[in-house]
């Protein structure tokens, strides 16, 4: 009989235990993959990859109990040997090889990719089709360290202001946007759709919590198969009741950033500087009417101006280049959009209908997030739904719970992937996106 009594400490080292729990000259063991050899001769260096980057070790002839030929490229080890301090060594630190224990072997004799080139020359397409041999390249994997940090962040932050995290359906009997971009699926002999956003159920769950938000994958079948467009992606959402104003939902994001920044830089530094990636200052966003930035950038850069009701991506470039030129900013929020472009529960401008009390934000060009205050009142959703000639089947539980009662409220939908590949410098959406589904790709 054998009991489970909590964590079991292992006798193998991490990278942090060996830079404040060991001494120079302390005998330790350690594991990880062979990231590549660098075989001089009578030394060799064994550079050994670990969930926390590098580990160089160092295989003498003398004073090594194995020979260094049984050691391949890729295979897992474990190893016992000295503690040595090296500056020019990650880390500032390196073992001195005694034994090694093979863990596993590689069965090709060759790596599909050059995983050990600090950057991957190879084509998007290559990395993609070998996705889980691209991302054990050092600056590969950094991109999804940062990217953890943003939904770190983003769980980190909102429990800091009382949100309650949800978990909602993604499958579902109705989109919660409407349109032709929706995933049809039968369940169980039932038409279905795969979920657009969780937007009716972070609304009724307003009713319950007053404040929820929900990091999880959407699907949209847009057929796009541009840079910026992904079929499946995560979005990171939040909706919030007893708000003054869709400017409260505004002020909350600018807060996740200004959180998200400060987390990044203290607990991601080794991952930032792999990237190289410079900060937004987000101690302040600007905010901009839709009419009146989309006149002004069409005036200062020359732009004719094709869509009245919705900014193109030419458009939000120009925006993007006006905010950082006349404000400082890489963010700017684009408010008011026209309700001709916004789902029925968007609510309307009270000074003006043809408006919505909704937004945009723009990072560096590139629309990351839209957001806005909801209708509230049942009978006002009611008529918006009827105005668009819209069907209400599929809605029952949705408009049941506005029926008895909801507070004024309003929420966001961050794109995880548009937000990380802004925020590194990545010109494509799939870069930053573990195993992308797109118009062509359903692997690996």
């Amino acid at each position: 009989m054998e009991f489970m009594t909590g964590v079991k400490k292992k006798e193998t080292k991490e990278i942090t235990e060996l830079l404040t729990g060991c001494a120079e000259g302390e005998v330790v063991k350690i594991n990880g993959a062979v990231h590549v050899i660098r075989d001089m001769g009578t030394v060799a260096f064994v550079i050994l990859r670990k969930r926390e980057g590098l580990l160089q070790c160092v295989y003498e002839k003398e004073t090594a109990e194995f020979d260094i030929k049984t050691i391949k490229e890729a295979a897992t080890l474990e190893v016992t040997g000295v503690l040595k301090q090296n500056e020019k060594a990650p880390n500032g630190i390196e073992i001195t090889m005694q034994k090694v224990e093979i863990l596993s072997e590689p069965e090709a004799e060759m790596m599909p990719l050059a995983i050990s080139k600090w950057k991957l020359n190879t084509s998007l397409e290559a990395k993609l089709n070998y996705r889980s041999i691209a991302l054990r390249n050092i600056r590969e994997r950094a991109k999804f360290r940062i990217q953890e940090g943003l939904t770190r962040a983003f769980r980190d932050f909102l429990y800091s202001q009382e949100f309650t995290e949800i978990h909602t359906p993604k499958i579902g009997a109705k989109g919660a946007e409407g349109g032709a971009n929706i995933f049809k699926l039968e369940y169980f002999h039932r038409p279905a759709v795969l979920a657009q956003s969780p937007q009716f159920y972070k609304q009724m769950m307003v009713g319950v919590f007053d404040r929820v938000f929900e990091t999880a994958p959407v699907f949209r079948a847009e057929k796009h198969n541009t840079k910026r467009h992904l079929n499946e992606y995560t979005s990171l959402d939040f909706e919030m009741g007893y708000i003054d104003g869709f400017e409260d939902i505004m002020a909350m994001e600018t807060g996740y950033l200004q959180y998200a920044m400060k987390l990044l830089q203290k607990e991601y530094a080794k991952e930032l500087k792999i990237l190289g990636v410079e900060f937004p200052d987000v101690s302040r966003i600007p905010a901009v009417r839709f009419h009146d930035i989309k006149e002004i950038v069409s005036e200062k850069y020359g732009h004719k101006m094709r869509n009245p009701f919705d900014l193109e991506p030419e458009e939000e470039q120009l925006i993007g280049k006006y905010a950082k030129e006349e404000w400082g900013s890489d963010f700017v929020f684009v408010t008011h959009y026209p309700s001709k472009k916004r789902p029925f529960y968007a609510m309307d401008d009270p000074e003006d209908s043809k408006y919505t009390l909704s937004f945009d934000l723009l990072f560096k060009g590139l629309e990351i997030t839209t957001g806005g205050q909801r209708i509230h009142d049942y009978q006002k959703l009611i008529e918006k739904i009827e105005a668009r000639g819209m069907e209400t089947d599929g809605m029952d539980q949705y408009l049941a719970t506005f029926r008895h009662g909801m507070p004024p409220h309003g929420g966001i939908g961050i794109g995880l992937e548009r937000l990380t590949m802004q925020l590194i410098g990545e010109d494509n959406v799939r870069e930053t996106t573990l195993f992308p589904r797109d118009l062509s790709r359903l692997e690996p």
